[in-house]
């Protein structure tokens, strides 16, 4: 079943060029204006280089840092059973070497390398982020510095 093209008249070539062309520089005057509504953000110097640390965002989000830290510490202290964990990968090494797949072992053997160098470095931040989380308090939330 062959299918039938639509009777609607086509608009003439020069009519969709000046629609298309009006359509861009609409949108690139709503573009510009963004980039200079953007540009002078509060919190900047003129030169465009921030004024402060960020201390007042940091405060804001190390709850949620700190719990997404506990939950990938867990995750990688974990049991051969949880997906991501140290211990599992490490099975997965032992069975690439007991099958003899020495590129899959060297492969795994580096990822489980650097999965093992992840949870001091993790320690290390949850322990500064308690340090960062207590000054926090003891400065109204990092809005007095």
């Amino acid at each position: 079943m062959s299918r039938t093209p639509s009777k609607a008249p086509r608009k003439p070539a020069a009519s969709r060029a000046r629609t298309t062309v009006v359509s861009l520089v609409a949108a690139g005057a709503l573009l510009g204006a963004a980039g200079v509504a953007s540009a002078d953000g509060a919190g900047t110097h003129p030169s465009g280089a921030p004024t402060g640390d960020g201390a007042k965002a940091l405060c804001k989000r190390a709850p949620k840092i700190d719990r997404r830290i506990d939950r990938i510490l867990g995750r990688l202290n974990g049991d051969a059973s949880q997906r991501g964990s140290v211990a599992r990968l490490e099975q997965r090494v032992a069975n690439a070497k007991s099958a003899g797949h020495t590129q899959v072992e060297t492969y795994l053997n580096d990822r489980l390398t650097f999965r093992r160098s992840l949870v001091p470095t993790l320690e290390s931040r949850k322990k500064d982020l308690a340090d960062v989380e207590k000054w926090c308090s003891s400065h109204g939330d990092g809005a007095a510095s």
